[in-house]
């Protein structure tokens, strides 16, 4: 998205170029799954070449990106896809942000991660939601149009035209996000025994 590459024709919504892109959950936890992976990577050579152990805090961080970029897979499969159309979510770069890469991690975390997880590290999960939640909630209230939301400022269509909806949709999205952390820990437990 940064780089502006496209190998398909475009009608793609909820894009930018430049820094402007990172108003973005897609693009964030893309980000953040990038930085987990090269984390995990650094410490996977470690185990292989030096036997030295992965710690259990890369796990949990793999775990906090998994669920932070399934939130994207979600969020555009669910809420965004009905309203955009899936060719206009699944074109060019954002194919990989929405799809390719959460798919991966998702593959990669229930299979390959084999770490004593507990139910209770399902809580750390919605840690990159909130900040962005803190983020995006400010940005939206800070700019009202006589008290009224914009849809430049609600670009995801989150609230539906009305400020009062924060207060039902928020709680709702920490609930989805808690709960599939919850689900991945549990898989993960049950594929890896």
């Amino acid at each position: 998205m940064f780089a502006g590459i496209k190998f398909m024709p475009s009608n793609a919504v909820l894009t930018d170029n430049r820094l402007e892109m990172f108003k973005y959950y897609t693009v964030d936890s893309n980000i953040l799954m990038g930085i987990v992976s090269l984390i995990l990577l650094i410490n996977e050579y470690k185990y292989i070449f030096k036997k030295k152990f992965i710690p259990k805090s890369v796990h949990i961080l793999k775990f906090i990106g998994t669920t932070s970029i399934t939130l994207t897979f979600v969020t555009t499969l669910v809420f965004l896809t009905p309203k955009y159309g899936f060719y206009a979510l699944y074109n060019n770069s954002n194919l990989i942000f929405h799809l390719i890469v959460p798919v991966l991690a998702i593959i990669s975390y229930l299979f390959f991660e084999k770490y004593k997880s507990k139910y209770k590290d399902s809580f750390l999960g919605i840690i990159p939601m909130i900040i962005y939640a803190v983020f995006y909630i400010t940005n939206v209230l800070y700019n009202l149009d006589n008290g009224g939301l914009t849809l430049k400022y609600d670009f995801y269509g989150f609230f539906f035209g009305d400020v009062k909806n924060i207060y039902i949709v928020l709680p709702i999205i920490v609930l989805i996000t808690y709960f599939m952390g919850l689900i991945m820990l549990f898989l993960n437990k049950k594929l890896n025994k």
